[in-house]
């Protein structure tokens, strides 16, 4: 396909896509899923599993191969905003209040999903048809243990923003944890990688690198006060550039070093200077990103998924084993740490559930898998169904628990009880 016929082409799928995602997140409201959900379910339903089976000619007249990577990049750039837009958003005042117990729930969050995965995968072998030929085994076991440590860090930040959640303590506890969560899950990742390819490098890079952007954002923090003033000097038309430029460049350096570019947009985003004139071109650019721009992310990831191998019934108790090992390994495990550490017991059931949500973040992981060769076709679909049930159960189980902290006259979820008060004084 050439250029010239990719834009009409690329015209047609946004059309399609963001028609698909209005109808589905529709459909969803009724059951309480937010609109980040209708947008992933509808990736998958105008991939292979849905519109390529009922109608293969349409399935590849509307999104070519050619044009895929055209809708993975315009997608990206759409998270990449959104999630500086959230970061630029948190309550800094907040973290030090959230410190302790996102640490605490990020650890509990990646060891006990990591060791439930791996001891899984490893009982599975030569039982379940999961492990590539030519693979390391020990490659494809840790990695089904850090594709379940995952948290889909943008996603959790969108159901939050969605509810409305972005300045209550458990939304800011678990903004903060997830960060972590997936900064050191996505390190563990590059380990893996490392390993099946029998090299350092990937490793090495991901941790040195993640050292030099804690430092670069640090010194940002310090010349805050000289950036807002030069920000308010200047012409928004000037402005507006000068953000992008930067966020872009955040977004780059932080995939090339082998984490995901959203935490580059999300650390820049909470580190940022604030003010009225970067307000101001933020109102420009953020709402074209999550409105149109996003949908593409999250759909394209769908548009790559088949459960057409989903006919093997051990494959398909395996699967069930690992979505039970995922909401045991983060839910509960991220609800005892929040308990352990003096949390209310409605913002602890809260922030686990909003910790088990996977979503895209292990779709991109699993994707990584395979290309690599690490994990078989048919351990991808498995890991596809953990993201999608763990993610689809998030929005309903967090309003179940509202209900049922009504009916039982619990307090307002936000108010620190004397105990966790205690606990960080």
């Amino acid at each position: 396909m050439s250029s010239v016929e990719l834009g009409p082409a690329f015209f047609l799928s946004v059309v399609v896509i963001l028609g698909v995602c209005r109808l589905v997140g529709l459909a969803l409201r009724g059951l309480g899923q937010p609109p980040v959900v209708g947008e992933m379910v509808a990736g998958v339903a105008l991939g292979p599993s849905v519109l390529g089976l009922l109608a293969p000619g349409a399935e590849h007249a509307l999104f070519p191969q050619d044009l895929r990577p055209v809708l993975y990049v315009t997608g990206q750039i759409g998270l990449v905003i959104f999630m500086f837009q959230a970061g630029y958003e948190f309550r800094t005042d907040r973290i030090r209040q959230v410190a302790r117990s996102a640490a605490a729930i990020s650890t509990a969050g990646i060891l006990a999903p990591l060791l439930l995965g791996a001891a899984l995968a490893w009982g599975a072998r030569g039982r379940v048809a999961i492990f590539p030929a030519g693979t390391r085994p020990l490659a494809t076991i840790l990695f089904v243990g850090v594709a379940l440590a995952i948290t889909a860090f943008p996603m959790l930040a969108r159901i939050i923003t969605e509810r409305g959640l972005t300045g209550s303590r458990y939304g800011s506890v678990a903004l903060a944890a997830g960060a972590l969560d997936d900064a050191v899950a996505w390190v563990l990742l590059a380990g893996v990688v490392s390993l099946a390819r029998g090299s350092s490098g990937p490793l090495l890079l991901a941790v040195v690198g993640t050292a030099v952007l804690a430092v670069l954002l640090a010194l940002l923090v310090r010349l805050r006060g000289r950036a807002t003033a030069l920000a308010g000097r200047l012409p928004t038309g000037e402005l507006l550039p000068a953000v992008v430029a930067v966020l872009f460049l955040t977004a780059w350096y932080t995939d090339r070093i082998g984490l995901y570019a959203v935490f580059g947009a999300f650390g820049l985003g909470v580190c940022f200077p604030r003010s009225a004139a970067v307000d101001r071109a933020m109102g420009l650019f953020t709402p074209l990103g999550r409105t149109v721009l996003l949908p593409l992310f999250f759909t394209y990831s769908g548009l790559n998924t088949d459960f057409g191998r989903f006919t093997d019934p051990t494959l398909l108790l395996f699967a069930g084993c690992c979505v039970a090992a995922a909401v045991v390994g983060k839910l509960g495990a991220c609800w005892g740490a929040a308990r352990l550490v003096g949390e209310r017991p409605g913002i602890a059931l809260r922030v686990g559930t909003l910790m088990n949500a996977r979503g895209l973040m292990q779709l991109i992981a699993v994707n990584v898998g395979l290309s690599e060769g690490i994990i078989s076709p048919s351990l991808f679909t498995v890991l596809v169904v953990v993201a999608l049930v763990t993610t689809v159960m998030t929005s309903p189980l967090l309003t179940l628990w509202d209900r049922l902290g009504a009916r039982t006259g619990d307090p307002t979820p936000d108010t620190p009880s004397p105990s966790s008060v205690t606990s960080r004084a």
